[in-house]
């Protein structure tokens, strides 16, 4: 259902994605101890940011991108998807 949101201006719809449960140094976090994922997959794009002059500035993530936001960015959609300004996302994720 959330795939077929349409965000508006300069919004980004991210899926949520866990990333391991596991520290480098070997560690397993428990579920218990995991907040919600802060990352996510960009699942839709609005149309762009509205300068002061009108002009339409285009997003510079695209669909399918990797991207970390912080916890309490953006406006939940369901368990599993948030949509966020896209000033809130901290940065992509390189694969």
């Amino acid at each position: 259902m959330f795939e077929k949101i349409k965000p508006l201006y300069d919004r980004v719809l991210v899926k949520r994605i866990e990333m391991d449960n596991q520290t480098p140094g070997g560690i397993i976090i428990p579920d218990a101890a995991k907040d919600k994922a802060q990352t996510g997959q960009v699942i839709a794009i609005g149309g762009g940011r509205v300068l002061s002059d009108g002009k339409v500035a285009p997003l510079q993530v695209k669909v399918g991108d990797l991207v970390y936001f912080g916890k309490y960015a953006g406006t939940e959609a369901g368990d599993d998807y948030i949509i966020i300004p896209e000033s809130e996302l901290l940065g992509t994720i390189q694969k």
